[in-house]
């Protein structure tokens, strides 16, 4: 099993909401928690409508962070977590 797979199966076996914050605070410092966090909003936004632009300014991200969001939310890789929110 390589790195990404030990990573994919450890978050797949957290059950609830307590085991994952101890989980992501233990392996992510504040400011990579702080990001990934981000870039779910920049999905999250681009999602509803909101122009690329719009996003960078409001969260202040640059538009490359914005632009990657929006090219991976037209493969489809964040339907998932989008339906599950509706």
């Amino acid at each position: 099993m390589n790195n990404s797979q030990e990573l994919q199966e450890a978050l797949v076996n957290i059950t609830n909401r307590s085991e994952m914050s101890e989980f992501l605070e233990g392996l992510l410092t504040e400011r990579e928690l702080s990001e990934l966090e981000k870039r779910l909003q920049i999905v999250r936004l681009l999602n509803q409508g909101t122009p690329q632009r719009e996003v960078a300014k409001q969260l202040q991200v640059g538009i490359a962070t914005v632009t990657r969001g929006a090219k991976e939310l037209k493969a489809g890789k964040f339907s998932s977590i989008l339906t599950q929110e509706l």
